[in-house]
């Protein structure tokens, strides 16, 4: 199968996660993800789709989220790029620890790592890209 690319360009609008979220699923369906990685695909997009809006734009409307879903014979992947100053991975404070796990944030990274198969930062001039990836 020739790499299947669909892409979508969204204002930073917090009110839009769950239109995509079910546009990224609705493509995994009709590539046929396994059925058992769904629930952790779905809530790995909101994931990077909240830190994109929050983290990377800090909800300025006069930003965007361009969301790439890339679907090859092995891998279903989403790309989240933003528009932000960058951050960086290993400063993220780890959310098992004693001192971190009543904390009701810092997760999403965490829970990303678990879900997929691939998770990878690229940073940019003008914005980071977050890749998430499952194997099909």
């Amino acid at each position: 199968m020739k790499e299947k690319i669909y892409k979508k360009e969204i204002p930073t609008d917090p009110e839009l996660m769950p239109e995509v979220d079910d546009y990224i699923m609705d493509i995994a369906r009709e590539y046929k993800v396994e059925e058992s990685k769904f629930n952790g695909l779905s809530l790995s997009v909101a994931e990077a789709l909240a830190n994109s809006i929050f983290h990377g734009n800090k909800t300025d409307p006069g930003k965007i989220v361009t969301i790439t879903v890339s679907i090859t014979d092995t891998e279903f992947s989403v790309s989240f790029r933003d528009q932000g100053a960058g951050f960086d991975p290993d400063s993220v404070p780890d959310p098992t620890t004693p001192e971190n796990i009543m904390k009701d944030h810092g997760r999403g990274i965490h829970i990303m790592k678990t879900y997929m198969d691939r998770v990878q930062f690229v940073f940019h001039d003008n914005g980071t890209e977050l890749i998430i990836a499952v194997d099909r």
